[in-house]
């Protein structure tokens, strides 16, 4: 039931994904081959066969992207990889696009 002179107030939901972010993987002459696949496997959750592509592209073209995350998501997987190599002693190195 209606209370004359009531307003309805009409609100809009606008619910947007977030920006996707690209993971950028870099090659260097130092960093294995079995530690890349083991941080496509185990961060960036890539099956067996995707990652040693993934490490493939990245030797053979010098980079390649990994994945596409929000911004938070992206910045800590790029941290997560990049503490495993500096306690690995690797010069491993990833970015953002």
């Amino acid at each position: 039931m209606a209370i004359q002179g009531e307003t309805r107030e009409s609100t809009r939901v606008g619910v947007r994904e977030p920006k996707q972010y690209k993971v950028i993987m870099h090659n260097d002459d130092f960093t294995t081959m079995d530690f890349v696949v083991d941080i496509l496997r185990d961060i960036f959750h890539k099956d067996e066969m995707e990652a040693e592509r993934l490490m493939l592209l990245v030797h053979e073209v010098g980079k390649a992207v990994v994945g596409s995350y929000p911004y938070d998501i992206a910045v800590s997987k790029v941290q997560t990889a990049a503490a495993r190599a500096k306690a690995e002693g690797f010069p491993f190195r990833m970015t953002l696009e």
